[in-house]
């Protein structure tokens, strides 16, 4: 029996193929897609618990699929790409991917990796899960539905973002450092990863600053890391 389906996304023959090797002999279900515009008809006629996403497709970029099925589907994206600078990292993690892995790569990073976002998302859909509420000033979590709502307004945030916001709101007063937050997050060891914590603390304040321009809801504290902001 099959474990989850998953979606492959890379116009390099050979790597699709070994990609698509490794997956099965771990006994997961796996489409393969070479373009962009076959990536998304996939995405429309089935339905996928994980994507694999190369950037420097034909047609359509990587980038591009990104931005248009995040805010339809709630579904992990990794990215894996031979682009190793940090500019490209932090963009796709911007705009909504939820890992990324450079080019070349061991089989079993890439299992690991995929093994690390399934077990995130699978908490979210056990149905006997309660849906705790969570509210602090104007901003509201609902744990279950993963919604979070500013002044009213829902704001749409990737699975990591969401997953930091409901750590640091649950102890508003604590600090949490980026070691502690990637570590509870990403589920993996921590090697100094500053940077993905960095970049989804900040797209999480500009979310919110998008509906709300009047104060700041997490603070920086220097030298240690995040915690909600209770001036």
């Amino acid at each position: 029996m099959y474990k989850e389906n998953i979606l492959v996304v890379e116009d390099d023959v050979d790597i699709n193929n070994l990609i698509t090797k490794t997956l099965e002999k771990q006994n997961y279900k796996v489409t393969q897609a070479f373009s962009g515009s076959e990536a998304l008809l996939q995405l429309s006629i089935s339905e996928f618990k994980l994507m694999l996403l190369d950037l420097m497709l034909p047609g359509m970029s990587g980038e591009e699929i990104i931005s248009k099925i995040r805010d339809e589907k709630e579904i992990p994206i990794i990215v894996i790409s031979a682009k190793t600078s940090l500019k490209d990292k932090v963009n796709v993690l911007n705009i909504g991917a939820d890992d990324y892995i450079t080019k070349p790569f061991e089989s079993e990073e890439i299992i690991a990796r995929i093994n690390s976002q399934l077990r995130r998302y699978r908490k979210y859909e056990i149905s006997t899960q309660s849906n705790e509420i969570y509210k602090f000033k104007n901003l509201t979590l609902e744990e279950e539905t993963r919604k979070v709502k500013v002044k009213g307004e829902e704001i749409h945030l990737t699975g990591h973002e969401f997953d930091i916001l409901s750590i640091l709101i649950k102890n508003p007063d604590k600090v949490y450092s980026r070691e502690s937050l990637y570590e509870q997050v990403w589920k993996n060891g921590y090697y100094g990863e500053y940077n993905s914590v960095n970049v989804h603390i900040s797209n999480i304040r500009k979310k919110i600053k998008s509906v709300s321009q009047d104060e700041d809801y997490i603070k920086t504290v220097w030298g240690i890391g995040f915690k909600l902001n209770n001036n």
